[in-house]
């Protein structure tokens, strides 16, 4: 008997991990609070985790968790098989909003960036370099950040990339995740 479309799972929610600090405690916090997310956590996010000390407390039950540890990313194949309605990198260093920008996709991060604007998944970025100054939190305390020139304007690019809403700051992030929220309850109403 072959499936339907209906009577497979509704999509879920991919969150990629970068190795920046940025607000990285509070991006762990919001993937704690959704149901049905994936997590694709880059070599230097895995690092993080641990320099956070965001690797000891739960996901939520149903998390799977990939790894960047294939020179391929197998695990983007998800993608295509309409397994996620949104992907979610936050924080996302100027390092990856910089190869999204142009085109590279070479780490997991990236290749799940990619690879959502390929299959039309709707994107959420939370560009961590996206203001002048900023004071932002080391894993010791808070410390002021001066982003580059370049990083400013690889933020500002990103904005014009379709389907992809670009977060600057904490509050954007949480209010573009309730606004994807309020719209995916339209797409995928819980039955009754």
């Amino acid at each position: 008997m072959s499936e339907t479309r209906s009577s497979k799972k509704p999509p879920r929610w991919a969150w990629a991990l970068t190795g920046s600090g940025h607000y990285f405690t509070e991006s762990i916090e919001i993937i704690r609070q959704l149901q049905d997310v994936d997590l694709f956590i880059s070599d230097a996010a895995d690092e993080v985790l641990r320099m956070y000390k965001q690797d000891k407390e739960p996901l939520p039950a149903q998390t799977q968790v990939f790894r960047d540890n294939s020179a391929s990313s197998a695990s983007i194949g998800r993608f295509y098989h309409g397994e996620y309605h949104t992907l979610v990198v936050s924080p996302a260093s100027s390092n990856t909003v910089a190869k999204a920008v142009h085109g590279i996709s070479d780490t997991l991060v990236t290749n799940c960036f990619a690879q959502a604007g390929k299959c039309r998944v709707a994107c959420i970025v939370f560009a961590c370099d996206s203001q002048p100054e900023m004071i932002t939190m080391a894993p010791e305390g808070p410390v002021p950040v001066y982003p580059r020139r370049i990083d400013l304007e690889n933020t500002a690019k990103l904005k014009t990339f379709e389907a992809t809403v670009v977060a600057e700051t904490l509050e954007e992030l949480r209010l573009a995740v309730a606004r994807r929220r309020a719209e995916l309850a339209t797409l995928y109403p819980v039955p009754a």
